[in-house]
């Protein structure tokens, strides 16, 4: 392959991380910042979950149009993302998160401001388009700062994110509940931040980069597998990521609403309940990927998919405390599943950072809109207890992952 030059764009298999002894100390301040801003942006992206109730009380909205709301979000993210993806691995652009937390900045600022349903949707459709530029990218940037340890990397990454994704509720009930609607606009705040940090970052890539022009591009390495085995490896992490991320919707989009439901609890205390799950999701994803690098991201993916069957068939069945209990659990361990699956995928597919993070991404936020429009409809034709009984047999399909080939380790 020929050596390129300073004016071609670089493709993403011959970035390379700075060598370990060099760069180790500078490699961890970027997986801190990437993650800082992962927190942030996934926190102020939590706030829409988190004020459903307030949502459908001030806008006497149903369950079909809760849904809908996560759908439009969650759609938007999963088109853009491998396209994003796709992209920047021809063409790399150092300051694409920044520009992605803009985006963040404009939806939670309409939303802030919206007076109607369809000013919610576009809100919703904003803050997707945020997302959609800001995972892949930053995804690629944890591996590259990684030193080799791709599944630490990713978990570090992608703790914040739903550590994030923990504070939203408990932050929604101090700030915007008592404050109404308009109280999101404080997070804009967050959002500043966020953008600031990651011009920093940028400019750590930029330097990347340039360090890249000039080295000669190896060849790709490849994963060892027939294009057939590749296809069909990743039909079976399609099929788990589905698994994962509908039920992670019933969850994260209805879960408050179980407990007002069937315990008859307050909003605050179901939001205070939502938040011990998503602090147990962000738990399992810190150690899902360093335990990957130890033993497999093949292992971590059966345990984290089918061992969480029999706490997810009895949760429909137990008091208050046991639901608390068992919803911890369940976050904990499902959570560990996909930073290995993102690994897993990225060493099926190497050289193709960008593009199978944004598939994967894309799937995990595709998956969790429509499992929150299909799930509130069914919610609105039977009961929403009925729901967590139905999928509570999601993590059966982890059974499907004995069809995944044993990859050699790098």
């Amino acid at each position: 392959m020929a050596q390129p030059t300073a004016t071609a764009p670089i493709p993403a298999e011959i970035e390379t991380a700075a060598p370990a002894s060099a760069a180790a100390k500078a490699a961890v301040g970027v997986l801190a910042a990437v993650s800082l801003c992962h927190l942030l942006n996934d926190m102020i992206q939590s706030l829409l979950p988190s004020i459903y109730p307030i949502l459908k009380l001030s806008f006497h909205l149903d369950f079909g149009q809760i849904g809908m709301i996560t759908l439009v979000y969650q759609i938007v993210a999963s088109l853009l993302q491998p396209f994003i993806g796709l992209y920047t691995d021809r063409r790399p652009m150092p300051y694409a998160l920044a520009v992605g937390m803009c985006f963040t900045l404009a939806g939670i600022l309409l939303l802030a401001i919206a007076s109607s349903f369809k000013m919610l949707l576009l809100a919703a459709a904003v803050v997707g388009t945020g997302s959609a530029v800001f995972h892949p990218e930053s995804s690629r940037i944890a591996r590259l700062a990684s030193g080799g340890q791709h599944g630490f990397a990713q978990s570090f990454f992608q703790v914040g994110g739903n550590t994030g994704s923990a504070v939203g509720p408990l932050l929604a009930a101090l700030i915007v509940l008592p404050l109404g609607l308009r109280g999101v606009a404080w997070f804009s705040i967050a959002a500043v931040a966020g953008i600031v940090v990651l011009i920093g970052v940028g400019r750590w890539r930029s330097h990347h980069l340039a360090r890249a022009v000039g080295r000669r591009a190896h060849a790709e390495r490849r994963s060892g597998l027939s294009r057939g085995s590749v296809a069909r490896a990743i039909a079976v992490l399609t099929a788990l990521v589905f698994s994962k991320y509908f039920y992670l919707a019933s969850m994260v989009g209805y879960f408050t609403f179980y407990l007002i439901t069937r315990f008859h609890v307050s909003v605050r205390t179901s939001q205070l309940h939502l938040f011990i799950f998503l602090g147990a999701v962000a738990a399992g994803t810190f150690l899902g990927g360093p335990i990957g690098d130890r033993i497999g991201p093949r292992y971590v993916i059966w345990v984290s998919i089918l061992g969480v069957l029999p706490f997810t068939l009895l949760l429909p069945y137990v008091n208050l405390f046991w639901t608390g209990i068992l919803s911890a659990i369940i976050g904990f361990v499902l959570a560990s599943a996909f930073s290995a699956i993102l690994v897993y995928a990225q060493e099926l597919m190497p050289g193709r950072v960008g593009l199978v993070s944004g598939i994967f991404f894309g799937l995990a936020f595709g998956m969790g809109g429509i499992g929150a429009a299909v799930l509130g409809h069914i919610a609105d034709l039977t009961s929403i207890v009925f729901v967590y009984r139905l999928c509570a047999w999601l993590p059966a399909i982890g059974l499907l992952t004995g069809l995944l080939p044993k990859l050699k380790k790098a």
